[in-house]
C-alpha cells in the first residue's frame, strides 16, 4: 500500500506517517526484500589475501600454510593463535574471522571446552536474629608465616547470636572440600541443639562458598546458605569483627617462624575467645557462657538485624 502512494509521487515520510511504518523498516524491506534475494548473502568471499609486501595469497595457499604450520610442527593452536603466526612467519594481512572460516572448511578446529555450570548465588535478605543457631557467618583470614615467607588460612564459623566460634579450619590451604568439611564439624557439634528449624549459613562470594562441594554439604544436611552482595562487608559484619580481633589479639603480636608455631597460637586464641574473653555485647559474659544461658531459657536477648 505504502510503495503505491510512494510511486504515485506523495512524499515518502507523508505516506510511512499515515500507514504507521517506520522510515527505517521501510527502507530495510525496500533493500533487502524488493531487490530480491541476491542481497542476502552479503558480498561474494574475494578468495585470497594480500601479503605485507602487496603479493596476493590465494585462500587455498592459506590453507596449505596451516596444513604445515598443524601437521610440520604440531601447534596445538586455535585460530586466533594460527591468525598471528601466519601475520608473523608468512607476513599476511588476515583476520581471524577468515582464518575461522578456513579452518572450519578444513575441519581442524579445536573442540571447544564444555562451559561449566555455575551455581546460583543465593543474596542474603534481610533476618533478624532471636535466638542461637539461627543464622551462622563464616569467612576466612589469612596469616603470615615470615619464616617459611608463606601464607595460612584460617576459616571460621561464628554464630550471630552468641558470638561464638562454633569451629573453624586452619592450614596452608583452604579448599571447597575443606571448606565443606568445616560446616560438617560445626553441625556435628550442634547438631543435639537443632529443632525443626536449621541454620542459615551466610557468607561472602568467595569461590570455597560458591562451589558444588559446599552446596551439595548444605543440600545434604537441609540447611539453607545464602551470599552477601558485592562488596558489602557489613552483611557479615560478626565475622568480619572476630577476623578484625584474630587479627590484633594473635595474628599481630607474633611472627610466626614455622606453621606449627601458628596453628598453635591460633588454637590457643579460639580457646580463649570462647571460654575466658568476656564481651560488652553480651552482658559482659563469654561466648560460652552467654551460649548457655540461651540454651536453658535464662537469656532473652534483643533481637540483632542483619
Amino acid at each position: 500500500m505504502a510503495e503505491k502512494w510512494i510511486k504515485k509521487g506523495y512524499p515518502v515520510r507523508l505516506v510511512l506517517r499515515i500507514v504507521g511504518i517506520s522510515p527505517s523498516t521501510y527502507y530495510w524491506r525496500r533493500s533487502n526484500v524488493l531487490k530480491g534475494p541476491a542481497r542476502q548473502g552479503g558480498r561474494p568471499k574475494p578468495g585470497y589475501v594480500y601479503a605485507r609486501n602487496g603479493r596476493r595469497v590465494s585462500d587455498e595457499a592459506v590453507k596449505d600454510l596451516l596444513r604445515s604450520a598443524i601437521e610440520g610442527d604440531g601447534y596445538p593452536y586455535g585460530y586466533r593463535k594460527l591468525t598471528h603466526w601466519l601475520r608473523r612467519e608468512h607476513d599476511l594481512v588476515i583476520n581471524k574471522k577468515r582464518v575461522y572460516r578456513l579452518c572450519t572448511e578444513m575441519g581442524v578446529l579445536l573442540p571447544q571446552r564444555p562451559r561449566r555450570r555455575r551455581q546460583a548465588r543465593r543474596i542474603s535478605c534481610n533476618r533478624e536474629v532471636v535466638t542461637a543457631n539461627q543464622v551462622w557467618e563464616t569467612d576466612i583470614k589469612y596469616g603470615y608465616i615470615a619464616g617459611e615467607r608463606r601464607f595460612f588460612f584460617v576459616q571460621t564459623i561464628l554464630d550471630v547470636a552468641d558470638r561464638m566460634v562454633i569451629d573453624y579450619h586452619i592450614g596452608l590451604t583452604c579448599t571447597a572440600d575443606q571448606a565443606a568439611q568445616t560446616l560438617t564439624g560445626a553441625l556435628e557439634r550442634r547438631k543435639q541443639e537443632f529443632g525443626r528449624q536449621r541454620p542459615v549459613i551466610r557468607s561472602d562470594n568467595g569461590p570455597q562458598f560458591t562451589s558444588k562441594a559446599w552446596v551439595e554439604i548444605c543440600d545434604a544436611h537441609g540447611i539453607d546458605y545464602e551470599h552477601i552482595p558485592v562488596r558489602t562487608p557489613n552483611k557479615n559484619a560478626h565475622i568480619e569483627a572476630f577476623h578484625a580481633l584474630l587479627e590484633d589479639e594473635c595474628l599481630s603480636r607474633y611472627e610466626f617462624q614455622t606453621f606449627a608455631e601458628a596453628y598453635v597460637a591460633v588454637v590457643e586464641y579460639m580457646n580463649y575467645y570462647n571460654t575466658r574473653r568476656i564481651h560488652g555485647s553480651l552482658g559482659y559474659r563469654t561466648p560460652v557462657e552467654y551460649h548457655e544461658a540461651i540454651m536453658r531459657n535464662q537469656e532473652k536477648m534483643a533481637p540483632i538485624r542483619l
